[in-house]
């Protein structure tokens, strides 16, 4: 008897990228592994969509349509090229109007995808309409998905067999059209014995015949097991990734898994050992140079706990570390516990996981509940659709009292659609504004990646990735200037201005700096009377997004004067007490510490 073919998803280049490395990796130095993994066998491949949109345009100076075109030329045109979409946010963290929902299909269809996979984190059907709509409209194959977690302890009413059950009945029922149907866990925190039933339970509910998948990372360690699990009960494919993106906060690796059912009547994907092996000896090369944190390939026994996906914890440790705050990350992970508990049990998968952390976050940093992020507070409000159970209501009161906005029961789109911010033609405005040229990929850029995006189309965007080499370099080079007398003369960083300074050479009753010139000082803005004033002082390490203020405002107590950008979010710095700016010390786009001084009234 023929063993059952299972078809294998190779993540490595979008799950994995984003997993391991935050999604930051440059095009030109994966394809090499690509090819090697086309030579391996592989057909079918996630090759862009999630993080992997916007984090090209944030980070990489990339065009993610760009290499999503290059990545079909070197797989060919029979591969089966997957995207994921986020519902209603299909590729961004917030609701998309429908003029951008159906933009995103078309350009993703036109530039090599095959099939998207889409999901709503809330399990709000009423999101899966219209997107899985616009994705079948455009010729592109639909993969609807349920989404999955296990509930902190003591926790219930979602996320068991029955609750599955019920969104699978809600999708048949809405006659929402698809070509297979994937159960996705972000956070790798289902047990394989709810996986199995989930599954048999789909197997029982869907037509006959109809491909149904699995997809899971390895973050809690029960990975494999849940794989297994659900090839028992049915399932027909499930997804894998290579080494060294596999494991820990990624896919199991497909070594692993061709080991794991030796002696069982599956054949995976039809794949060869000896030939995955040339493929991830060629995949370790190409990243070799690239800095891989300890917590990419760890497993955790907390994130049952406190479900932090794979594909989000990453990234959100490399934004701590770049603002230097990564002390405080397993606060905010034992912070997530109860912020999952009261915020109504969405999936922690993006955008709700990112709300999950960035009120983690908050809740360590100002004190619980002082700080109602935005995300999070909108979640609870209803704003992205409805929460599988309710929200905490102090919660609720809260947010509603922050973010001075009413709890609604309105459908998210529809919301989107009266805010013209979200329209195209805002965007089309946008982009005639900054003499950028009108085009559909321009317009979805734009829409999707908002001031990044116009960045990036105006040549102006940077690279930031953590490449082992350039690391050493910056050391040695910190290094060289600290062992060089440079005659008494050196440039020195002091909160993001450069400064000339010559130094007395040897010892003395105190240290002489014989001249001190700013290189790259601020335009600090101070009114005609010099003041030193009440300091408005920053709450965390970040960059200062917009300034709302100019001297000589008058302000109130609590108003917004400066707006920061730390962990994808804009952070509002408020005055204190009521009065009048006399200077502001910062410029937009600086990088700001903890307690730096930002303005002062």
């Amino acid at each position: 008897m023929a063993k059952k073919f299972i078809d294998i998803m190779d993540t490595t280049f979008r799950d994995g990228f984003q997993s391991v490395y935050g999604a930051r990796v440059l095009m030109n130095d994966f394809f090499p592994a690509l090819e090697a993994a086309k030579d391996a066998g592989i057909t079918h491949f996630e090759f862009g969509g999630g993080a992997r949109f916007q984090s090209l345009y944030f980070y990489l100076n990339e065009d993610a349509f760009e290499m999503m075109d290059k990545f079909r030329s070197i797989v060919g045109k029979d591969a089966n090229l997957q995207t994921l979409a986020r519902g209603v946010n299909t590729v961004m963290l917030d609701t998309g109007s429908r003029e951008l929902i159906d933009l995103h299909a078309k350009m993703f269809k036109k530039h090599g995808t095959t099939t998207i996979r889409n999901f709503d984190a809330l399990n709000d059907v009423e999101n899966l309409k219209y997107s899985g709509e616009r994705i079948v409209h455009h010729g592109l194959k639909h993969e609807v998905v349920v989404t999955m977690m296990d509930l902190p302890p003591n926790c219930v009413g979602a996320h068991d067999v029955a609750f599955y059950e019920r969104i699978l009945r809600e999708i048949l029922d809405a006659g929402i059209s698809y070509d297979s149907v994937c159960f996705k866990d972000a956070s790798g925190t289902s047990s394989p014995q709810k996986v199995y039933e989930t599954i048999k339970m789909a197997r029982r509910l869907l037509p006959e015949g109809t491909h149904v998948r699995l997809h899971t990372h390895e973050t809690a360690g029960v990975s494999v097991s849940c794989y297994l699990a659900a090839l028992e009960a049915g399932a027909d494919g499930i997804d894998l990734a290579a080494a060294p993106l596999s494991g820990g906060t990624s896919q199991p690796d497909i070594l692993t898994m061709l080991h794991a059912v030796k002696g069982k009547d599956y054949d995976l994907g039809g794949l060869d050992v000896e030939k995955i092996l040339k493929y991830e000896d060629v995949l370790k090369g190409c990243l070799s140079d690239y800095f891989t944190p300890p917590e990419a390939t760890q497993v955790s026994p907390l994130i049952p706990f406190s479900p932090m996906p794979g594909g989000a914890l990453t990234a959100n440790t490399q934004m701590m570390r770049d603002n230097n705050i990564l002390d405080k990350f397993p606060q905010v992970i034992d912070a997530m516990r109860e912020v999952v508990e009261k915020g109504g049990y969405g999936t922690s998968v993006t955008p709700v996981s990112q709300f999950y952390f960035q009120q983690a976050f908050n809740n360590v940093m100002f004190g619980k509940w002082k700080n109602i992020a935005e995300g999070y507070g909108k979640m609870v409000l209803g704003y992205f659709g409805k929460t599988p159970c309710a929200p905490d209501s102090e919660v609720v009161k809260l947010a509603a009292e922050q973010l001075k906005l009413e709890p609604t029961t309105q459908k998210a789109l529809d919301i989107a659609d009266r805010d013209e911010s979200k329209s195209l033609a805002h965007t089309r405005e946008i982009l005639t504004k900054e003499g950028i040229e009108i085009n559909d990929e321009n317009l979805f850029i734009a829409a999707a990646c908002k001031e990044k995006g116009i960045a990036f189309l105006k040549g102006e965007a940077k690279v930031n990735v953590r490449k082992i080499s350039q690391m050493q370099k910056t050391k040695e080079v910190a290094l060289n200037q600290v062992a060089s007398s440079n005659n008494g003369k050196y440039s020195v960083v002091v909160n993001g201005t450069t400064y000339n300074v010559e130094v007395k050479e040897g010892f003395s009753d105190g240290v002489e700096a014989k001249s001190i010139t700013p290189v790259s000082a601020p335009q600090v803005q101070t009114s005609s009377k010099t003041s030193t004033g009440e300091a408005i002082l920053s709450s965390l390490p970040g960059t200062v997004s917009k300034i709302l203020v100019k001297v000589g405002d008058s302000v109130k107590k609590g108003q917004a004067v400066v707006i920061l950008e730390a962990m994808k979010m804009e952070i509002e710095v408020p005055a204190a007490n009521d009065g009048v700016i006399s200077v502001i010390e910062v410029i937009q786009g600086q990088n700001v510490q903890n307690g730096q001084v930002l303005a002062r009234m």
